[in-house]
């Protein structure tokens, strides 16, 4: 369960990784959806390492 100051749930983070796969700007996803591009970037690596796991 996410805390409450959870940034996104796991289904949001991949929702980044869907648009980044896409081709979508990291940056732009970011603002978006309320998060610092480094926490993008982030979750993007977790992903690309672990799977959805990762998140």
């Amino acid at each position: 369960m996410s805390h409450v100051n959870a940034r996104l749930t796991v289904h949001g983070r991949l929702l980044i990784v869907d648009r980044v796969a896409a081709g979508r700007p990291v940056a732009h996803i970011a603002a978006e959806l309320g998060v610092s591009r480094q926490t993008a970037y982030r979750w993007v690596r977790r992903f690309r390492a672990e799977g959805a796991a990762g998140l």
